[in-house]
């Protein structure tokens, strides 16, 4: 028995990277999974292999930049499954690279649209239906750089600890109507947000950086989300757990 059966999750951003990892993990859990990415053809394709591997699960087109968007991706959850159980804002970019004196005014409001708006909206249309079904758990992706600086990227610094405060103040709302709230901060992973950008040479240095030598895997991180919206979690509410390969230790 699946220890997600018969709940309802809805994972932004779960066409690619850790947004895929999470919703095959999910589905093989026995969720419903809803997955929401702009990119069609990357949520179909996970939607796919989610059925194909045994799963439930339905792909909505959104754009979590938009506030309607978030709204339509929770009713057509609701609409779907009757419920949501979990939540999990997960997509964001990593925007321009470049000193903040100097940084593009339009990469700037990108950023903090995606990674900081898009979460704000999320929770703000997830919430109301999870009081309705009488709880959830909510999980927020951040990222170490939700804790830490980091040269060059000044919009996602600033999204990244945003999120983290944002779901503290969430949670000290509702932790007494049995919504959970907690955010994740991986470390540098292994996905297309990465490796589209960086050559194997810059990759490697990247990974020098964390204690354990190499660059985390997507399904480390959704292990994590998945303790986090699990009832065995029922006392963790307004965290922040880093999944780093001991990063934030330096």
């Amino acid at each position: 028995m699946g220890t997600l059966n018969g709940k309802t999750a809805l994972i932004t951003g779960g066409g690619s990277g850790i947004g895929e990892a999470t919703a095959m993990l999910f589905a093989r859990e026995g969720a419903n999974v809803v997955i929401s990415d702009m990119d069609k053809a990357g949520g179909e394709r996970v939607l796919a292999a989610l059925i194909k591997a045994g799963g439930k699960g339905i792909f909505v087109q959104s754009d979590v930049s938009k506030a309607a968007d978030s709204e339509r991706s929770v009713s057509e959850a609701v609409e779907a499954y009757g419920r949501l159980d979990i939540a999990v804002n997960n997509a964001g970019i990593g925007g321009p690279a470049e000193l903040t004196g100097a940084y593009p005014l339009d990469g700037w409001r990108q950023v903090i649209d995606i990674n900081l708006n898009g979460v704000f909206y999320g929770m703000r249309y997830q919430i109301p239906m999870m009081l309705r079904s009488g709880g959830g758990a909510i999980v927020n992706m951040a990222s170490i750089l939700g804790q830490v600086g980091f040269a060059t990227a000044s919009a996602y610094v600033a999204a990244k600890h945003a999120v983290v405060g944002l779901t503290q103040n969430a949670a000290l709302e509702y932790g007494a109507q049995d919504i959970r709230v907690n955010s994740a901060g991986p470390g540098f992973i292994r996905t297309p947000l990465l490796t589209k950008h960086l050559t194997e040479e810059q990759l490697a240095g990247i990974a020098a950086l964390h204690p354990m030598g190499r660059l985390g895997k997507p399904e480390e991180v959704a292990e994590l989300v998945l303790w986090l919206a699990l009832d065995r979690a029922s006392f963790v509410t307004g965290a922040y757990y880093a999944v780093d390969g001991g990063y934030l230790t330096r």
